[in-house]
């Protein structure tokens, strides 16, 4: 029998995008998947699209309290033995469940699964706006929530995404699972699009990204006083600095 996989999708205000993230999500060649929407404090119709989908959703709401706080909503609320972040905005690739199923098959040991990511300029954007956001051509190692799929007990010996950091509530967390030695692979395939369009947060928080370097000194500390503590240290992290 088939481990159920938990998806949790957070969203604010993300009406134009939600539709084709959930089902992209119920294209999915693996089953059994429950899918959970978290409602962050949204003004738009968010809540319309999740409860119209003709499928069944878990909807969830709470006030408005930033990515991090929805993410954990979403796990709290999970029943599976794996879970999976899909962002409002993003997509999934048809095989991308049971890609990365079978590679925990293949090594029951492993954690933590990723695949490659393509990224794509939403077709509402117009040529200017396009030109101002750039996008890769090529695909790329998606050390992105969208990307993963990790085990339950793996993700709760991390701890929940720490909802203090506005924009890098990923890039500490991640950085957390490496400092555990958490074993993770990247598939050579491509699992996801992560899609470019001008509410992007990465796009409208910018000045943000000096969070990033607190991250990192708080994992540099922290491994330091693993070091006195006679553990060894973490030798090398791979983080992706955009949600």
């Amino acid at each position: 029998m088939s481990s159920l996989i938990s998806v949790i999708i957070p969203v604010f205000n993300g009406e134009p995008y939600l539709k084709d993230a959930i089902e992209s999500i119920l294209k999915q060649t693996y089953n059994p998947i429950e899918i959970i929407v978290v409602d962050d404090g949204s003004t738009d119709r968010s809540a319309v699209v999740a409860k119209n989908i003709n499928a069944p959703v878990q909807y969830l709401s709470q006030t408005n309290s930033g990515t991090a706080s929805a993410r954990n909503r979403g796990t709290l609320a999970a029943k599976g033995s794996f879970f999976a972040f899909l962002d409002q905005d993003d997509l999934w690739i048809e095989n991308k469940l049971t890609l990365q199923v079978k590679a925990f098959e293949n090594d029951p040991k492993l954690d933590i699964v990723f695949g490659f990511v393509k990224q794509f300029h939403s077709p509402e954007l117009d040529q200017s706006l396009k030109q101002s956001i750039h996008c890769p051509p090529f695909q790329m190692p998606g050390y992105l929530p969208s990307a993963m799929l990790i085990k339950r007990e793996a993700f709760l010996s991390v701890g929940l995404f720490d909802s203090t950091w506005q924009i890098g509530e990923w890039a500490n967390w991640f950085v957390r699972a490496s400092e555990l030695k958490l074993r993770m692979v990247m598939l050579p395939d491509l699992v996801a699009l992560r899609r470019l369009h001008s509410t992007n947060k990465g796009v409208l928080q910018r000045r943000s990204v000096t969070e990033y370097a607190h991250i990192l000194k708080a994992s540099l500390d922290r491994r330091r006083a693993s070091q006195q503590e006679g553990t060894s240290p973490i030798k090398h992290i791979n983080i992706s600095w955009d949600n």
